[in-house]
């Protein structure tokens, strides 16, 4: 007899190996890790899911009539969600004297900031309006003074925004004192250093100001409506890695198998033999 023939005979046992120590946590390991990946390709795909809802409900807003900002925002209570990238209108005066810049906004791959105003209404209330973005590569911790805003009454035309929170990471601000410079656009922050009633959405102007002086901050454009980003791509990949892990591991262990068991009968051969 052969001792491949042999070694064909014991495979149906051999992979009493895989039950040792080592390799259950080898499986258990394989196993987290496919149920990872699958898991990983499935939160993607429910990212995906909510730019494209994010986009319809974009889509839908940008064609609506711009209406001014005092009736879209009558008073405390609105619902912010609803009013998100909702074309508005507003009438008043820049309070100059009040800006601030967001850092950390690049804009083309090109460093930046936002310059952020406080814009008084005929009401009283104060609208904080985003002038655009400037170039910033570190020098400028306030916004320059060659970026004024025009004087007298002016009517700005942008979409709403809502208020910018720090999630679990990322830069914060301090609590206390007049800030010249901001990690993002927190209305509740800026409320404390603005005199009057700071509406909770602030406007992203989107044409340009009427007598507006130069330079001026450029313009951020709106948002794409069909931009869905890497989800899909990312989901894929991960199903992928996924499938391969799943069908792979067990290729290997009977490949391994497969070579203890010829390692085991030669073993026994010479055995014998000697």
């Amino acid at each position: 007899m052969s001792v491949a023939s042999g070694a064909d005979r014991r495979v149906p046992g051999v992979y009493r190996f895989a039950l040792r120590p080592w390799w259950i946590v080898s499986h258990l390991f394989v196993l987290v890790l496919v149920v990872t990946m699958v898991s990983l390709g499935f939160w993607q795909l429910r990212r995906l899911d909510e730019v494209r809802e994010r986009n319809a409900r974009l889509a839908e807003r940008l064609v609506l009539p711009a209406e001014p900002v005092e009736e879209l925002v009558p008073g405390a209570g609105v619902d912010v969600d609803a009013l998100t990238d909702r074309p508005a209108t507003a009438v008043g005066t820049y309070r100059d004297d009040g800006r601030v810049l967001v850092r950390g906004r690049s804009l083309d791959d090109a460093p930046g900031s936002w310059v952020l105003v406080p814009f008084e209404l005929a009401d009283g209330r104060v609208l904080v309006v985003n002038r655009g973005w400037i170039h910033n590569d570190g020098r400028h911790e306030a916004v320059p003074d060659e970026y004024r805003s025009p004087e007298g009454e002016v009517s700005l035309s942008g979409l709403l925004q809502p208020s910018q929170e720090r999630g679990s990471f990322g830069p914060s601000d301090p609590s206390e004192g007049v800030l010249e410079n901001v990690a993002r656009v927190d209305l509740e922050r800026l409320d404390e250093q603005i005199d009057g009633e700071v509406l909770p959405l602030w406007l992203q102007l989107t044409e340009p100001e009427a007598d507006a002086p130069d330079p001026s901050p450029r313009l951020l454009a709106p948002p794409p409506v069909d931009d869905e980003g890497p989800h899909l791509s990312y989901a894929v990949q991960w199903f992928i890695f996924a499938t391969i892990a799943g069908l792979g591991y067990p290729i290997i262990l009977r490949k391994v198998a497969r070579e203890r068991a010829a390692m085991a009968s030669a073993e026994t051969g010479e055995a014998e033999t000697a």
